[in-house]
């Protein structure tokens, strides 16, 4: 038995990280502090003054742990992968996470490269980044190697050369094949000085390189090369449009600010790269509630700087942040060199936070219609459902379908809406074993039964373990169950859950002539609804949903069926071998056609058993 005040009084005077649990022993908080001792107490004392969000993570405090580490820096590494690894409950998390790219040059190499990297490595390549978006990396790459011919390929140069063809981008002009000694390595590398450039933003010698060819293209009458010499220019022109800040030294910083409303936060980041904008992300952090601006602007230095592999020189932030020293310290490490936290209070400086700030207050504007957009579509549809039958409280919804041809392959499928939106961890789907031929409704009352009976036996289990019924897959019961089908569906649904001594409102889609949704039963009775609404939107999305995944799963049979028929007849190929030969030909009839030799290329065929195939499908020819 855990005693919280026999366990406070045994906290070292150390540094370290604290771990808050709770009855499940789920870890809700995770914090670091200079003396374990004195801050872990502050959360038990009378006295205490904290948020309520804190306030509230204590009332589920059962126990605690820590760890000692030998600095204060070494505590926040520490906290900042913790919270990572279990994001607890009650720490405000970063909801983004993303990684920037880099290009990288290869410049150890005589053939040197550049090469689209998410990593910065301590090697003898050079980086160029991060970049904002994986797309304008790929771009600027493509960008150069249309220019200046970089290689791509992996080969070792000089010593591979002449071993093997030139690639495609030899044939269609982008690259001069060093592979094949076409271009010498001093050639090579000052086209490589020169790709160089544009990644350091020196983009005025190749826009004049590129305005003479294409006018020597048109003096020639080279109308399509000018023209591809025009795209060109084009494209480093858009590249090299970044915003210059003027007064800036030159430095790598990052600028920072939030815009928070009472459950949301959004960080606004502006990278300037040696005194230029390259571009700016944003994120969302979570977990918000009741806590105040420096909060949370700390939890997102914290997190955002333990993932990314660029440090920059200088951090300006918005507001003043309590572990601000000791990030510096921590940073500092991490780059090799002093990184400096600064806050501006006036010129310059001061105006691009308040730029960012502008902008983070515009995307949490933004992002705040468009949640309210989703809960119209969602939660608020599915309230107007409900309001149609007079029901409250529908959180979670099932639908069900019977898919067949002629009763062959039948199948039933189930999928599950929580909140308006699909949740299709919880779908499930059902090969229909007591009946025979086309007949929908004792297939329905199959797939009912077995999905019922099954949560009866599983929750009987889960009892049985003193586990709740959320951990099993078939204990959670829906609030409502909307059959695709009107009366004579709904009365098939409602025999089953009386016979089984299960309680859930049971609903239907009527469908008129056209087999479209005109009304809803319930109770005995069809109801009028508005087809204009988001309500009768759900519906139809949850009626594709459930046709879709019943369809999918009964193709899927058919199919298996089908390769089976063929594919079976001939010996020595069992199942492997034929799974392998229809993921790698796509059909009975490339199989047929293919020769011994790409057969035997085929995963887990051998010689001997192309030749089995090869035999089968032309000696009955």
């Amino acid at each position: 038995m855990f005693n919280i005040e026999e366990e406070l009084k045994k906290l070292p005077a150390k540094p370290g990280v604290y771990l808050m649990h709770d009855a499940k022993d789920a870890i809700i908080y995770v914090g670091k502090a200079i003396s374990l001792k004195n801050r872990v107490r502050q959360y038990f004392q009378p006295s205490r003054n904290v948020s309520p969000k804190i306030e509230k993570m204590i009332s589920q405090i059962d126990h605690f742990e820590y760890i000692i580490t030998d600095s204060e820096v070494e505590a926040l590494v520490l906290e900042s992968n913790l919270i990572k690894e279990h994001r607890p409950k009650y720490n405000t998390m970063l909801k983004d996470d993303k990684s920037y790219p880099f290009i990288k040059a290869t410049v150890g190499e005589a053939y040197p490269r550049l090469i689209f990297s998410r990593q910065e490595k301590r090697d003898r390549s050079k980086y160029f980044g991060p970049y904002t978006s994986a797309g304008a990396a790929k771009d600027t790459l493509e960008l150069l190697r249309k220019i200046y011919h970089i290689r791509s390929c992996r080969r070792t140069l000089p010593r591979d050369i002449g071993k093997e063809r030139p690639c495609l981008n030899y044939h269609i002009g982008q690259c001069d094949a060093p592979c094949q000694g076409y271009i010498s390595s001093e050639q090579y590398k000052e086209n490589f000085r020169e790709a160089l450039k544009i990644l350091e933003g020196d983009y005025t010698g190749v826009i004049q390189y590129l305005q003479q060819r294409m006018q020597t293209a048109a003096e020639e009458m080279q109308f399509e090369e000018a023209a591809q010499y025009r795209d060109l220019i084009d494209s480093v022109r858009k590249s090299s449009v970044h915003q210059k800040i003027t007064g800036f030294d030159g430095l790598d910083r990052d600028i920072i600010a939030l815009a928070k409303d009472q459950s949301e936060a959004v960080v606004q980041v502006f990278f300037i790269r040696e005194g230029r904008m390259i571009g700016r992300d944003h994120f969302h952090l979570s977990g918000v509630d009741g806590s105040e601006r420096q909060e949370i602007l700390q939890s997102f230095v914290k997190q955002f700087y333990a993932g990314t592999p660029f440090i920059p020189k200088e951090l300006m932030l918005e507001y003043e942040i309590e572990d601000q020293e000791v990030i510096s310290r921590w940073l500092s490490g991490r780059r090799g060199d002093k990184v400096r936290i600064l806050v501006p209070k006036k010129g310059q400086k001061e105006k691009f936070v308040e730029l960012a700030h502008k902008n983070a207050l515009l995307v949490l504007q933004q992002d705040v219609q468009k949640i309210r957009r989703a809960e119209e579509r969602t939660t608020g549809a599915m309230q107007e459902i409900c309001s149609w039958i007079g029901i409250e409280g529908v959180h979670r919804v099932e639908s069900y379908d019977i898919s067949n041809i002629s009763g062959f392959q039948s199948v039933g499928s189930m999928v599950v809406f929580e909140d308006g939106s699909p949740r299709r961890s919880d779908y499930r789907k059902f090969r229909i074993k007591t009946v025979q031929g086309p007949d929908d409704y004792a297939s329905m009352r199959e797939v009912l039964t077995r999905r019922f009976e099954h949560g009866i036996e599983e929750a009987g289990k889960l009892q049985e373990q003193g586990l709740e019924r959320e951990n099993g897959s078939f204990t959670r019961y829906p609030d409502l169950i909307m059959m695709d089908g009107g009366k004579g569906q709904v009365h098939i649904a409602e025999e089953v859950l009386e016979r089984l001594g299960i309680h859930i409102p049971v609903c239907g889609m009527v469908k008129d002539d056209r087999h479209r949704t005109r009304g809803i039963y319930f109770r005995g009775q069809e109801l009028p609804i508005n087809i204009n609404s988001e309500g009768f939107h759900l519906m139809t999305r949850i009626q594709d949903e459930v046709h879709r995944f019943a369809i999918e799963y009964h193709r899927s049979l058919r199919s298996k069926v089908q390769v089976h028929s063929i594919l079976d007849d001939i010996p020595g190929i069992g199942e492997k071998r034929r799974r392998a030969l229809m993921k790698r030909f796509g059909s009975i009839e490339a199989v047929q056609n293919a020769q011994i030799e790409e057969l035997a290329q085929t995963e887990t065929m051998n010689m001997g058993a192309a030749r089995k195939v090869y035999g089968f499908f032309h000696s009955s020819k």
